[in-house]
């Protein structure tokens, strides 16, 4: 049961004490699920009005808990999100009320819990066409739960598709922002290969690697995510506002932060934990020894998914830290089969790689043994030939007649020698039809 809210002097915050009633109905997402945060498994469902209590105060707390926040996490699975958000906004706090969380980060806690506005958040972001996902929603991706207190305390999610569906295929596509056009063609021609084979791709948004991946999914009609480290009403990086429109219609863009957020450095790299585990494993395509896109390897190592790298020339800094990868635990991959036999279902095996069959290659043991007894220019004759290919005459002279009937060889009255194109000769037999 949800603890009581103190009552506050003066007039009420509406950030503090939400009123569910606010919230547009198209903004509720009601649940039969319980809340794995309160409610323990196999317990009757939340109702729908404390169902939409604890929407209000995720989105509230997603203005207050830095993404990837291991403290906030424990909290949060200690108190529950509306428990936390109570303690969070009380006007006295008692010291050690949130156990060993240290007093600096409870103040900054505090501090930022005072200025939220989640239902002023919701709003803004029904009316951007922006849905708030958090744990027990039809749509929420529980691979996300193998995070730990890292999880996310909710997703802001943009575009049609559905974000649980959709994540259970889907292959992340990271590389370097200043990649070469190697990079670049194989980051597309990869996604693609993906999404023609129904998988989602999902990425960063970001320049280079990220953007080529999206790209080739959207340019085979396919399906891809973009993970942004900001709020998903931002287009970011701005060069890239078409790419995440497109993206917006076509796939979905998600992010851990409210409306109007900012990205920041150490976003960018807490954002590459949430890529790593919405999917079932990650492809790196050219990166450096200290690339952001490593990140996303190590940790979809952690959550002990697929990690998979494209080699790159070996003169290449930016294929150096793939290299790297694929020196440890990752698998080489070359195109999409080769991803597929990997995180697909049993049975989707790569072909097998192999050159081109040249005739030649058709022709028994004996016969090729002939072949490559005849000189490159010039003639020999039959005993000759036998000498050199370490076979009986008779069966010598029996393969040069087949391999004559093949257009391999030509016989020039005692003489064989070899047939060359330049004398107008094919592989056809002769004599017939």
């Amino acid at each position: 049961m949800t603890p009581p809210r103190p009552q506050n002097p003066g007039t009420p915050d509406p950030s503090r004490n939400p009123d569910p009633s606010r919230i547009p109905d198209s903004a509720r997402i009601p649940d039969p699920s319980p809340n794995p945060d309160t409610n323990p498994v196999g317990t009757n469902p939340i109702p729908d009005a404390n169902r939409t209590a604890e929407r209000l105060a995720r989105a509230a707390l997603t203005r207050t808990i830095e993404p990837g926040d291991q403290h906030g996490g424990r909290c949060l699975r200690q108190y529950g999100a509306t428990g936390l958000l109570a303690r969070l906004t009380t006007p006295t706090h008692q010291q050690g009320s949130l156990g060993p969380t240290g007093e600096r980060r409870i103040h900054g806690w505090r501090t930022r819990a005072a200025a939220a506005h989640p239902e002023h958040d919701l709003a803004t972001a029904h009316t951007h066409g922006i849905r708030f996902l958090i744990p027990g929603d039809p749509e929420w991706p529980t691979q996300l739960d193998d995070l730990g207190d890292a999880r996310p305390i909710g997703l802001w999610a943009r575009g049609p598709g559905d974000l649980r569906t959709w994540s259970l295929r889907s292959v992340a596509v990271v590389g370097a922002r200043a990649c070469t056009p190697y990079g670049t063609h194989t980051a597309a021609h990869l996604a693609s290969g993906l999404a023609e084979r129904g998988w989602v791709v999902t990425s960063g948004a970001a320049f280079g690697i990220d953007g080529a991946a999206h790209r080739g999914a959207l340019s085979a009609g396919g399906a891809t995510i973009a993970v942004l480290a900001c709020g998903v009403d931002t287009a970011y990086p701005r060069g890239h506002a078409e790419l995440i429109a497109r993206i917006t219609e076509q796939g979905l863009v998600v992010g851990e932060l409210p409306p109007g957020s900012h990205p920041t450095q150490a976003r960018f790299i807490l954002r590459n934990r949430v890529i790593a585990a919405l999917t079932r494993g990650t492809v790196v395509v050219e990166a450096e020894y200290r690339s952001g896109s490593l990140v996303t390897a190590r940790n979809a190592q952690r959550l002990g998914r697929h990690t998979m790298g494209i080699p790159g020339p070996v003169t290449s800094g930016l294929s150096a830290g793939v290299h790297e990868l694929l020196r440890g635990e990752a698998t080489l991959v070359t195109d999409a089969a080769d991803v597929i036999e990997l995180v697909g279902d049993i049975g989707d095996l790569a072909p097998v790689r192999r050159g081109p069959v040249l005739p030649r290659d058709l022709l028994d043991p004996t016969a090729a043994r002939v072949l490559e007894a005849l000189p490159g220019h010039g003639a020999l004759r039959a005993p000759d030939i036998a000498l050199r290919a370490s076979t009986h005459p008779d069966d010598t002279l029996a393969k040069l007649y087949e391999l004559h009937a093949l257009g391999f060889v030509e016989r020039h009255g005692d003489d064989w020698t070899l047939s060359h194109p330049s004398r107008g000769t094919t592989n056809q037999r002769r004599g017939g039809t």
